[in-house]
């Protein structure tokens, strides 16, 4: 190789390098527009179903069953709002009237019981929390900027949600127009192969997104009726963001049971902890551990055995190095990202022992 030879290949690879840095600087400026087109696959897997039932067996116009799904699925987040907001108004005026030195009495009282009850040292919570490094670092100046960043989080809600509902019109009223965008890249003579590639992966990624969204439904609904019926406050909130926690493998349920413990403790706070706050605490851990028992042995068997085609051992290895890796995001999207890379190594790796062991369902 002459000098000319080996500048040139210098300066290739410094040019390529070069681009990816450019190209990687350049999804990272985009990346709420990544995580919009991503939400908005979400919906268009969940959503087609229900397209084609109502295209198909109704024999409404494919735009007009667009236009339902779309509606349904903004009614589901209005509601949500709907149920949230009335609750933090009333939270906002219930503190305003709050009576701060009966709350501190009731606080240590509650602590004194739960210390007499464990036979422990008692801790007085009040000044626990005035000694905190964090009460005595509260700076009052940053109410108006907590304020701003609430009214800009808002906007961006706003904007977030019109970019992901008009991105997933398109993307359900044309089913093809992803797969078209994902062809640009393919080889000439390899546009099949893509295309078998990217049905495979759409529809467990489809099965997998509805049983997850029937999943959260059931826990949803199961919370709720245990929670109203030891008339925990607000049990409709409480039980959405304990659900919707099960987003989270592994982990969530464990935060969601610590939340609704919570709850559980601050709807009776003020009353005798032996007679009437534990047993109900107890009541409701041993409801919330029979839902999981009922996730675990029934919902989640059929979302990962029936859609992704996955053992659950291997699930479980594949959420727990995700998790090492990238935390809480990487075990979120562990699961689609892995389906979606037995699909791919089925198509290009099936030579590979491994390949066939692992993608011999699919």
């Amino acid at each position: 190789m002459n000098a000319k030879e080996l500048s040139y290949g210098l300066l290739r690879a410094a040019g390529i390098a070069l681009g990816i840095m450019l190209l990687l600087f350049f999804l990272y400026e985009i990346q709420s527009v990544i995580v919009y087109i991503a939400v908005a696959a979400i919906i268009s897997l969940i959503g087609r179903p229900v397209v084609i039932f109502l295209r198909q067996r109704l024999k409404i116009p494919n735009q007009i069953a667009v236009i339902i799904v779309l509606l349904l699925v903004l009614a589901i987040f209005v509601g949500i709002i709907f149920v949230f907001v009335p609750i933090v108004i009333e939270q906002s005026q219930y503190l305003g009237r709050i009576d701060i030195e009966a709350f501190k009495s009731d606080l240590n009282d509650l602590n004194a019981q739960i210390n007499a009850y464990l036979g422990v040292e008692e801790i007085n919570i009040i000044e626990s929390l005035k000694q905190s490094q964090f009460v005595r670092s509260l700076d009052v100046s940053l109410i108006p900027k907590f304020l701003n960043n609430v009214f800009g989080i808002l906007g961006a809600t706003i904007v977030a949600l019109f970019s992901v509902i008009f991105i997933s019109f398109f993307l359900l009223k044309d089913s093809k127009l992803m797969l078209n965008s994902i062809l640009v890249f393919a080889n000439r003579g390899k546009e099949q192969k893509f295309v078998r590639v990217f049905n495979k992966i759409k529809i467990l990624l489809s099965r997998y997104f509805v049983g997850l969204t029937m999943q959260i439904t059931v826990l949803f609904i199961l919370y709720m009726i245990l929670l109203t019926l030891f008339e925990v406050n607000n049990p409709v909130a409480i039980a959405f963001i304990c659900a919707f926690l099960n987003l989270v493998p592994y982990l969530g349920p464990v935060f969601a049971g610590i939340l609704m413990a919570l709850f559980v403790i601050s709807s009776n706070l003020g009353a005798d902890f032996q007679a009437i706050i534990l047993p109900k605490l107890i009541y409701v851990m041993l409801g919330y551990a029979i839902c999981q028992v009922i996730d675990n042995l029934i919902s989640q068997p059929m979302i990962f055995g029936a859609s992704v085609k996955s053992h659950p051992l291997e699930i479980f290895l594949i959420i727990l190095i995700a998790g090492l890796v990238f935390g809480i995001v990487g075990m979120v999207v562990a699961v689609p990202v892995y389906t979606a890379i037995k699909v791919i190594a089925k198509e290009s790796l099936s030579d590979y022992k491994i390949v066939k062991r692992l993608t011999r369902d699919l």
